[in-house]
């Protein structure tokens, strides 16, 4: 028989939001007909943006007339995207970036997770804890980590983020390659402010390092002292990789669409020590492993940038945002320490207690599913998250239900 690659095998059970699923649904079949309400995958519940349902069906009209129907788009995504991207996402807040450093793809996750493809194996790596698994268990399958052991994989560098300091890790203590942000966070919520996050852009300058930036909640945050982008910091085009997503912002889980922004300035080094422009070969890996987002979806997303669709994607973040706040505040009444909810749509809640544990006592006695903080990471023990994305009612009836349970 054929080999497989072993590293597989070193992947804990299973992903967490399948776990997740499987306990859900586990519990539905034991109790049919009770109502669940979901606060832990943060998928979106409300409709797309108007400017961009209107964008989406011209363009699928424009793909029944031969005279404007369009067949492979460009590796890079269509060249009318990526102007709008490179002046409203980013130049209009002071970071230079071009409209030929953006490739558009079908999600944030993907690249974050495909972008290590690009590296050497035997590169040190530093991610977040608590992390997005993502970042952590495509390493494992390329073989960059050691084996499992007392709830980490060896050969990580693991930035712990707590309570004490601010969920903001420190600087590693050892020289590393390769460097994981995500802010504002998940799962934490937490964000950085513009002298942290210069900090981790001259540490990164200082060792020759590369920083992976994972900006796709960039749309919630409403503090201007908050960077969007890591290329509004000096110097940051030197060191770093950033992702976006449509998927939170304008609602696009559904239809699937998102960027990443990999400067010319960026470079590492090839096996002789010679420098190399990590553009080129994202490139080259995009237009080899990846067959472009479809025309319609890439023209609703350049109604994101319209007039009417800027206004209708803010309402869309606020929305959101007021649910986190209806969901942070009903915590803070009922006495448990959390962060999160104000620039992110993610509430970071401290039980004190196993997060699986609290996981089956909101499931069982509230019908509410929230996030273990122990499937983000061995510091994510004792917190749970609880995700913003739902309807409003559903909203106000799940903290109502989680304060009945928990004074109870």
């Amino acid at each position: 028989m054929i080999p497989i690659n072993n590293h597989y095998q070193k992947l804990q059970a299973s992903y967490l939001f399948s776990d997740i699923a499987r306990r859900v649904d586990a519990f539905q079949e034991s109790h049919p007909g009770q109502p669940l309400i979901k606060l832990g995958i943060g998928d979106v519940t409300e409709p797309l943006p108007p400017a961009c349902i209107a964008a989406f069906h011209r363009a699928v009209d424009e793909m029944a007339d031969r005279r404007t129907f369009r067949g492979y788009g460009p590796d890079q995504g269509y060249e009318f995207l990526r102007q709008v991207i490179a002046e409203g996402d980013f130049r209009s807040r002071g970071a230079p970036v071009d409209a030929d450093e953006i490739f558009v793809s079908d999600a944030a996750k993907c690249d974050s997770a495909n972008i290590q493809e690009i590296f050497a194996t035997d590169i040190r790596i530093a991610v977040p804890d608590p992390v997005y698994p993502v970042y952590v268990d495509t390493n494992v399958m390329a073989g960059r980590t050691g084996p499992w052991t007392n709830g980490r994989y060896e050969g990580l560098t693991y930035l712990e983020a707590t309570a004490d300091n601010g969920y903001v890790p420190a600087l590693p203590s050892n020289p590393v390659d390769l460097i994981y942000l995500c802010y504002p966070n998940n799962p934490t919520g937490a964000t950085l402010t513009r002298e942290q996050l210069q900090t981790w852009v001259d540490y990164a300058r200082e060792n020759e390092a590369v920083i992976l930036y994972d900006a796709a909640y960039e749309g919630f945050i409403r503090d201007e002292s908050i960077p969007h982008s890591i290329y509004e910091l000096e110097g940051a085009r030197e060191v770093a990789i950033e992702f976006r997503s449509f998927s939170k912002n304008a609602g696009f889980t559904g239809i699937r669409c998102a960027f990443t922004v990999v400067p010319k300035a960026l470079k590492a080094r090839d096996g002789s020590g010679n420098a190399v422009d990590l553009h080129s070969i994202w490139a080259r890996r995009h237009a080899t492993k990846f067959n472009g987002v479809s025309y319609p979806v890439q023209r609703a997303a350049e109604a994101v940038y319209s007039t009417e669709g800027k206004i209708q994607t803010r309402q869309l973040t606020d929305f959101y945002l007021e649910n986190a706040g209806l969901i942070r505040a009903a915590i803070e009444s009922i006495g448990l320490s959390c962060v999160g909810g104000d620039n992110a749509p993610y509430i970071w809640i401290q039980t004190g207690g196993d997060s699986w544990d609290f996981f089956d006592r909101l499931l069982d006695k509230a019908g509410v599913v929230c996030t273990p903080g122990s499937g983000f990471g061995k510091c994510g023990e004792g917190c749970i998250r609880l995700s913003a994305f739902n309807s409003r009612e559903a909203v106000v009836e799940a903290v109502e239900r989680v304060k009945d349970t928990l004074a109870g």
